[in-house]
């Protein structure tokens, strides 16, 4: 009896699977029937509506254009017209994190000069400031530019620093290499076979030494001097944490222009140096400076676009030519990398023009105020060098006569700055 409910319960569970398979074949036929005639019906409808859509699209082919839209022109611009003009005007002003200005476009370093400085730069493992800051005047000072005076700015001390501004591209570390014994002889070496008119030798911080460079500064210096003779020796410093005593051994060394950059106004020192820098102390090295050496050349240096104020730039202008600052630069800060602090505003040449006018009031030598000028600057440096041949010739003719030569530094300076506007006058009128 159990047996033959088993089997007849497992032929009814047969049956009943048969019937439900037979049921989706005739549900899967019927879905592909209503499917074919769907698609039939769809293609058949779809006709009419590509026909709407190409007649529509040749109406707006066919429409109105740009220029029927433009009132109030004679000659319509083009929309390429128009897209040039507007980014020309767009120019004027510029977020700082937008593309550069057109002022601020340099053309890539190239020729022969250049070529030929760079592998003699790495064959003695020298580096330049030039390179390491991604200057924009590579090309022309390297190269001689307008005033055919080569020069080229050395860091000396290794390409690590242990400061970390947020302006500077130059790698950091806490503890860099140590000193090469004999850059100083490498670097004269150099400098001697370029033939170079000015150099102006520079460095990384180095806080990790206990004189925190300034002997091999000064070692560099004196090497020069006994390699080249001739050639002006512009030193752009650190501040030596503000130590008296090392800021004399580099003053005395046998260079022409002592450079300590105070870089930014009182304000923003925080925000754009690192804290071991500050304003005070780059005000003390500049006027201890000038009371080591009188008759040394100081000069410093003011970035623009940081978020400074007229008034601001104004009085640490002020505060370098009470310290007897000699030369003034001031320059756009380029941002060099996303890391870096943001561009606040791109100053137009002419508000540098106004600082220019600024400086000259206010008694120095000389300032170079522009969008593309740095702290060692080809037109610059052209002006110093001019200012010591004429200071050395007036000193020469003075012993000569058995006089004792006078120091009449703006009266050479006002001669050489007269001179130049003659000659871009002549230029300007011949051309």
């Amino acid at each position: 009896m159990n047996a033959l409910t088993l089997r007849l319960g497992a032929s009814a569970h047969t049956a009943a699977s048969v019937a439900v398979k037979e049921s989706v074949k005739v549900s899967a036929a019927s879905r592909r029937l209503l499917a074919t005639e769907v698609g039939t019906d769809s293609s058949e409808k779809s006709k009419p509506e590509k026909r709407v859509r190409k007649e529509f699209a040749q109406k707006l082919k066919d429409g109105p254009g740009f220029a029927d839209f433009v009132v109030g022109m004679k000659d319509p611009l083009t929309p390429d017209q128009v897209m040039q003009k507007a980014a020309a005007a767009s120019q004027d002003k510029i977020p700082g994190n937008s593309r550069l200005p057109r002022w601020l476009k340099t053309e890539i370093p190239t020729g022969g000069n250049v070529t030929s400085i760079r592998k003699t730069l790495r064959d003695l493992k020298l580096h330049t400031v030039c390179e390491e800051a991604r200057c924009p005047n590579m090309s022309e000072c390297w190269g001689g530019g307008k005033h055919g005076t080569a020069t080229a700015t050395i860091m000396i001390m290794g390409d690590t620093c242990t400061r970390g501004c947020r302006f500077c591209s130059v790698k950091t570390a806490k503890n860099p290499a140590a000193l090469d014994a004999n850059e100083p002889e490498n670097v004269a070496t150099a400098l001697a076979a370029w033939g170079l008119d000015y150099v102006v030798l520079t460095s990384v911080d180095r806080d990790d030494l206990p004189d925190f460079g300034a002997n091999h500064f000064a070692t560099t210096v004196e090497k020069i001097r006994e390699m080249a003779p001739q050639m002006m020796i512009e030193c752009l410093t650190p501040d030596f944490l503000g130590t008296p005593e090392l800021v004399e051994r580099v003053a005395l060394s046998g260079l022409d222009v002592y450079a300590h950059n105070i870089e930014t106004v009182e304000a923003l020192q925080r925000m754009v140096r690192d804290h071991r820098a500050n304003y005070k102390q780059s005000m003390f090295v500049l006027e201890h400076v000038k009371k080591t050496k009188p008759t040394l050349l100081t000069k410093s240096s003011i970035m623009l676009g940081v978020g400074e104020t007229d008034e601001e730039v104004r009085q640490t202008m002020k505060d370098l030519r009470s310290a007897g600052v000699d030369i003034v630069t001031l320059g756009q800060y380029m941002r060099p990398t996303k890391r870096h602090m943001k561009v606040h505003e791109y100053v137009t040449p002419e508000k540098f023009k106004q600082w220019e006018e600024v400086g000259n009031e206010l008694g120095f030598l000389y300032t170079a105020s522009g969008p593309l000028v740095r702290s060692s600057y080809k037109a610059g440096e052209f002006f110093i060098s001019e200012i010591l041949k004429k200071r050395s010739a007036a000193a020469a003719a003075a012993a000569a006569a058995g006089k004792k030569p006078a120091e009449n530094l703006r009266d050479i300076a006002a001669t050489i700055a007269t001179e130049e506007r003659s000659k871009s006058a002549s230029s300007d009128a011949s051309a």
